[in-house]
């Protein structure tokens, strides 16, 4: 069997498992994808560590633009979505992204490897530990920009939503926690979008990357995961409804950080 049938079969496997998680517990599937589909990468495709992380963090931004458009369509429908908030915040977004990208598209493989293990372990962490608070303070729209800006150079460097980031942030100022998650799930499409096209143009004309790359996106992989996520989700939030989440996170989080320690040591 190809290189390329092999990655698309197992990134539709990989999509069942990602949607069910996201389903479940409301995480981004970039904490999972982009580790999983560098192993694909590097053992069926032949790429190694120096070329394979912004080809893994492109394409899993690729997949949040469909995730992250459904999710944005319901947050508004249900009206937890201010103005103002999502505007200045999207705005830092945006210009965060295209920044997170190229930093990405220039950065060595190692190092880049080793930043995304580091920043996952932090949300592992949050995930175990950390507490949503509110400081008391408001935050002003600079304020709003910049946490977009922070964001989005975060999630476009690991190819992630950004929700674990922004929500905390935005409650962090007295913002309602619906319309910090409402803002997360827009967020998710503007760093999704803006990170893609940044990706797709810093790798036009990159040499080595596999057959049905467009940029540094890897469209088997993309079409793959997407395929089966949209549907597990779905049933993922429902199966959410009737187990026990914290113990759930409790183990995704000592997962991560599993994943992560091995990241550093070496996919290889």
């Amino acid at each position: 069997m190809e290189p390329v049938s092999i990655i698309f079969i197992s990134c539709l496997v990989l999509g069942l498992v990602v949607g069910l998680l996201a389903g479940m517990l409301g995480i981004g599937g970039g904490l999972i994808i982009v580790p999983i589909l560098s192993y694909l990468l590097i053992h069926f495709a032949g790429m190694t560590i120096d070329n394979v992380m912004p080809v893994a963090v492109a394409t899993s931004l690729s997949t949040i633009i469909f995730t992250g458009l459904s999710s944005a369509s319901a947050h508004y429908r249900l009206g937890n979505m201010n103005g103002t908030i999502v505007g200045y915040t999207g705005l830092g977004i945006a210009m965060g992204a295209v920044i997170g990208a190229q930093l990405a598209s220039y950065m060595s493989g190692a190092w880049l490897k080793n930043i995304f293990a580091a920043f996952v372990i932090v949300i592992a962490l949050q995930m175990l530990f950390g507490k949503q608070k509110a400081s008391g303070n408001n935050a002003s729209p600079i304020m709003l920009a910049s946490i977009g800006a922070v964001t989005g150079v975060v999630c476009a460097l690991m190819g992630i939503g950004g929700g674990a980031l922004l929500v905390p942030a935005l409650v962090w100022f007295n913002i309602d926690i619906r319309r910090a998650i409402g803002c997360a799930a827009f967020g998710g499409l503007i760093v999704a979008i803006f990170g893609t096209v940044s990706f797709v143009i810093a790798g036009w004309n990159v040499p080595d990357l596999p057959p049905g790359s467009v940029g540094y996106v890897f469209v088997p992989a993309t079409l793959g995961i997407v395929a089966t996520s949209v549907f597990t989700a779905s049933i993922g939030a429902k199966v959410g409804q009737k187990v026990n989440t914290k113990v759930l996170k409790a183990i995704l989080a000592c997962l991560l950080v599993v994943v992560s320690i091995k990241m550093i040591a070496g996919l290889e």
